[in-house]
């Protein structure tokens, strides 16, 4: 296995990045690449300083984002020292103790097929709330999303082999959501090893550009569209539902299925369209998703009849929409973790390779 690359991305970094740099430089790590991601006029004596020790920088013209950033730097990493070559991730605000780095690269020679993370202490003292707190939120996302336990979802030092590079280009989003993303995605192909590591905060994190809110709204950017996506349909689903029991004839049964039936035909059509534009972001063929969908649908459908209609009879025709919202809010939950397994798995993301690629020209 060949010696990582060293990837830095900053964003209006401080004198730290130079400590940083150079103590990996005497470790032994021949590639630095540093991405300025458009840090501007101010951090430009910064970035000469980081070539004069032997960094190689990159800069974009504009701020593109953390994981814009990273994505430019593994595509550099590549077009400069090859596929093979892993990359390590590093924090531009001297969060990461060299000595830390230098045991991830060690561990990739052994683990040359896992993703590495540097796994914080959240219980010490010294850790901002918003770090401690932040990190337990996204730890329990992230469990819901893979079925996998990872103690620190935000770490900045990671260990990327060979073999997940192309996923890495490939993962959506530019900001801090990227990072998470990426977990995601390299949680369905490889094996994590967590190393524990000293991480250090000066001035309370202060060189950290995480907005909380803004940030944190982006880290949950697919969750919410799921979730968004899906109360659409139940409100196309309900409303049509309300109004078609009015106005089908029958006895309480066979008006129960009949609107049952209808509504989730109209929903189902707002909901397959939403989650393939927008949640999932699929480009697969329609047919082909379409089916897969008409399976889920269906069995969804039949089951969304049967148990309002059982539970309208035992408790009356009354109550029979507040049994629906019930009953669907149930098989929502499994009906989101089918479309997002099954149905919209193998095409959920177009391949971004050549628009990174693309992105990477335009660099200054």
């Amino acid at each position: 296995m060949r010696f990582p690359t060293i990837l830095i991305p900053a964003y209006k970094p401080e004198e730290i990045l130079l400590v940083t740099a150079d103590s990996l430089r005497r470790l032994g790590f021949e590639h630095i690449i540093v991405i300025d991601d458009g840090s501007g006029e101010v951090c430009r004596e910064i970035f000469e300083k980081a070539e004069h020790i032997g960094c190689t920088v990159f800069h974009h013209k504009e701020n593109k984002g953390k994981g814009a950033a990273l994505k430019t730097g593994i595509q550099k990493s590549i077009d400069l020292f090859g596929k093979e070559t892993p990359v390590i991730t590093v924090d531009a605000d001297g969060q990461h103790l060299p000595a830390d780095v230098f045991h991830i690269a060690m561990t990739m020679q052994y683990r040359p097929n896992k993703l590495i993370l540097g796994v914080r202490d959240f219980s010490s003292e010294n850790v901002p709330w918003k770090s401690r707190y932040g990190n337990r939120i996204t730890s329990r996302f992230f469990c819901k999303e893979t079925g996998m336990e990872c103690p620190d979802t935000q770490t900045g030092l990671r260990g990327i082999p060979a073999n997940l590079l192309e996923t890495a280009l490939n993962t959506e989003g530019n900001r801090y959501e990227y990072e998470m993303n990426f977990l995601i995605d390299a949680a369905k192909l490889v094996p994590f090893e967590y190393i524990p590591i000293v991480t250090v905060y000066e001035n309370d994190n202060r060189a950290s550009h995480f907005r909380p809110v803004q940030d944190s709204i982006r880290v949950y950017g697919r969750f919410l569209k799921y979730s968004a996506a899906s109360l659409i349909g139940a409100a196309v689903d309900l409303t049509c539902f309300h109004i078609l029991k009015q106005i089908i004839p029958g006895n309480a049964s066979t008006l129960i299925i009949t609107a049952t039936i209808l509504a989730r035909l109209i929903s189902g059509v707002v909901n397959f369209t939403l989650n393939k534009k927008w949640s999932f972001e699929s480009h697969g063929k329609v047919h082909q998703e379409l089916g897969k969908y008409g399976i889920v649908f269906l069995v969804q459908m039949a089951l969304s009849a049967g148990l309002v209609n059982l539970f309208s009879v035992i408790l009356g025709l009354g109550h029979s929409t507040i049994v629906k919202i019930f009953v669907d809010s149930l098989l929502f939950l499994i009906s989101y973790q089918v479309q997002k397994r099954w149905v919209f798995k193998k095409n959920r993301k177009e391949n971004h390779s050549g628009k990174v690629r693309k992105e990477v020209t335009d660099l200054a």
